[in-house]
């Protein structure tokens, strides 16, 4: 399914079903990127490492507008929708997905950062309506939400997130 009329778009998942999706997709035939990471958490006491989606929801499909047959990918399995920006599927640039699998270690996973982030440092926005883009560290705004600049639609604009959900390019 890959050609040069292919491009990259999005897809929301079901909550946690970014592997099942994946899955799926995969044994329909379509070409599927789904980024991980290694979170190590605690449970019950005990400390736990499990490999989650870097971007939880997300995944990136790759498809050509003119040949492939874009109906089953709703209904499939683990998936939700497509995520669309005024009824249009949503590209993805293809720089973006490049860049994510040069980040991979050889495990395949993205490398998670423990790294204290500065005024000015480069980020990733890895979870919610902003998940993948990226921007500029700006500040702290109270104990646990920051601002940051991103690039929307060409112009520079402040938002104000959870720190969770950022993480240093």
């Amino acid at each position: 399914m890959s050609s040069k009329k292919s491009f990259w778009y999005l897809v929301f998942t079901k909550v946690r079903s970014e592997f099942k999706a994946q899955e799926n997709l995969k044994r329909q035939g379509y070409i599927v990127y789904l980024p991980v990471t290694q979170k190590n958490r605690r449970r019950n006491g005990k400390n736990t490492t499990t490999i989650e989606a870097f971007f939880p929801r997300y995944l990136f499909i790759q498809l050509n507008k003119e040949t492939d047959n874009w109906r089953p990918i709703s209904s499939t399995v683990g998936v939700s929708h497509m995520v669309r920006f005024g009824g249009i599927p949503a590209v993805v640039p293809k720089n973006l997905i490049e860049s994510l699998k040069l980040n991979e270690d050889q495990s395949g996973l993205q490398p998670t950062s423990s790294k204290k982030i500065n005024p000015g440092d480069k980020i990733v926005v890895i979870d919610g309506l902003f998940a993948g883009q990226y921007g500029i560290y700006q500040q702290l705004k109270g104990s646990e939400r920051v601002a940051v600049l991103l690039d929307i639609v060409g112009k520079n604009t402040q938002v104000t997130l959870s720190m969770h959900d950022l993480q240093m390019v």
